[in-house]
């Protein structure tokens, strides 16, 4: 249901600051807005994580920034640009989103690190499967980058899957980054080369992490919490933790015990 307006002109995306403007969203019929009158500017190139309980937004906010919902009022604008107003094709190639389940296709490796890059050369499919610590595996498979993944990636790891994902946003090149963590599921090993990678595809991009670890949060140059549709809290992990009774480091705490931030 979502379509270009009458009129819609391409985004113009250089530095990928975000602002969103007094927004009001709700879903369907739902007679409670989820956001109402959400405000908040988010920097060209700043790390930004995302955090909160199930339901608090965090989902919804990136959601809306792609523009796979429309909001019922305020705006949401990139680079002084009202993203309604903008043709959805060069919005969403803006984007690039690394998320919590990649979605792979039974083709070749190459085929699907260069997804959103279809015309790379095999030169460049091989330096961002490099800078994704993907390399290393794919060396070891008989068929190297010809290597069929199967239907959703079956014939590759969790870890294996989510290397070949980052690889495909270091590949398409995007100002904004939206980041969903999968690494709950893996191993030390396989969670230490993806947060080397991350390092790699965050720089210089602003980049929205909807967290659900605290290894990418500690990076972050702000962390917002989300709480019920609103912001109730933002700052540095550091300065966050220090609020004897605020929301992040009760989460913190909750995590410590062995609780994982539950994703929106």
């Amino acid at each position: 249901t979502i379509a270009d307006p009458q009129g819609a002109a391409p985004l113009d995306v250089i530095g990928g600051g975000i602002r969103f403007e007094q927004v009001r969203f709700h879903y369907g019929r739902h007679p409670t807005p989820l956001f109402d009158g959400l405000s908040v500017a988010i920097a060209p190139g700043e790390r930004v994580a995302l955090v909160g309980h199930s339901g608090s937004g965090k989902t919804t906010f990136v959601k809306l920034l792609q523009r796979l919902h429309d909001v019922q009022g305020g705006r949401i604008l990139i680079d002084g640009q009202d993203i309604a107003a903008a043709t959805l094709a060069s919005l969403r190639e803006a984007i690039a989103l690394v998320p919590q389940e990649p979605v792979l296709f039974h083709r070749s490796l190459a085929e699907n690190i260069a997804y959103g890059r279809p015309e790379a050369t095999m030169a460049e499919i091989e330096r961002a499967a490099r800078l994704a610590h993907a390399d290393g595996f794919v060396a070891r498979l008989p068929e190297g980058y010809a290597t069929l993944v199967g239907e959703r990636g079956v014939k590759l790891s969790g870890g294996e899957r989510q290397r070949v994902a980052i690889a495909r946003a270091i590949l398409a090149d995007r100002p904004i980054l939206v980041l969903d963590e999968a690494t709950s599921s893996l191993d030390s090993e396989a969670e230490r080369l993806i947060q080397d990678a991350l390092e790699h595809l965050m720089a210089g991009r602003t980049t929205l992490a909807i967290a659900h670890r605290l290894s990418t949060v500690r990076q972050a140059d702000r962390i917002l919490v989300f709480e019920r549709g609103r912001i109730v809290e933002q700052g540095t992990h550091e300065a966050l933790l220090k609020r004897p009774d605020g929301r992040y480091r009760g989460l913190y705490l909750m995590q410590a015990a062995g609780m994982e931030l539950s994703a929106a």
